[in-house]
């Protein structure tokens, strides 16, 4: 999808290792295949707002980030919700698609379904492209 992928913890690298190697590659073959980073500290969790500072650790959340640096898109869940990996691939590649085309998706949309090109002649006529 040409996207770059990384997870970060308050982990050390050592227990990312463990983690790996203990839990994740029983999960997923030959584990997860992207890097595992480490924010000792806090720091980089602090500057996205998902650093717990009274429990020392990073708040489990996703960021979308475009090519141009600008965050598109974040969730941040607690602990005990996990994540929807089909719906952060779905809205990776409506964002690509908005990149590359100009167009913009609705809610839920797929590839290959209807988009709209933003213009004053869609004012008032939007719900005559996208039919429920």
């Amino acid at each position: 999808m040409g996207v770059e992928v990384l997870s970060m913890s308050t982990d050390s690298r050592f227990v990312h290792k463990i983690w790996q190697e203990q839990e994740l590659s029983k999960m997923v073959e030959g584990g997860v295949p992207f890097p595992m980073l480490s924010d000792a500290g806090g720091r980089i969790g602090a500057i996205y707002g998902v650093y717990d500072e009274a429990a020392g650790v990073d708040i489990r959340g996703r960021f979308i980030i475009d090519p141009d640096f600008v965050i598109r898109a974040m969730e941040v869940l607690t602990p005990e919700v996990g994540r929807n990996p089909d719906e952060l691939i779905r809205q990776i590649k409506a964002f690509q698609h908005v990149r590359n085309t100009g167009e913009v998706t609705p809610s839920g949309w797929q590839v290959g379904q209807v988009t709209l090109k933003p213009g004053p002649g869609l004012v008032g006529k939007v719900w005559e492209v996208w039919k429920p």
